[in-house]
């Protein structure tokens, strides 16, 4: 992969900005981009790329095997995900910082708000 990631050690957020510089790497399969909202706000809104693991099911969710970036609406359902992926020994995950709000704010002003 030819997109470093940030070092795991230095913090479990990413912003919007880092992810949208990261989309060639996630259409590639390099990095997975998990939305872990509930189905129906997955209905209304998305970013392109992202598969749906809603945080309910992450405690029995298969670990990706490659490095994931996870978001929400706001954020602090990912700080949850990922906290629970990194302690099922997955340190290559991080949260999207500002959920698909601030995406939509500061990377694609078309994704609609709720």
């Amino acid at each position: 992969m030819s997109d470093p990631l940030p070092d795991p050690e230095a913090g479990m957020e990413i912003s919007p900005a880092r992810v949208c510089e990261l989309l060639p790497a996630i259409a590639r399969g390099e990095i997975a981009l998990i939305d872990c909202r509930e189905d129906d706000e997955w209905r209304f809104n998305r970013i392109e790329g992202a598969r749906l693991v809603p945080l309910s099911g992450f405690g029995t969710a298969p670990l990706p095997e490659i490095p994931a970036i996870i978001y929400c609406h706001h954020g602090m359902r990912s700080i949850r995900a990922t906290n629970l992926w990194r302690s099922r020994g997955h340190d290559q995950v991080w949260s999207m910082s500002g959920g698909i709000d601030r995406w939509s704010a500061e990377v694609d002003p078309s994704v609609p708000v709720y």
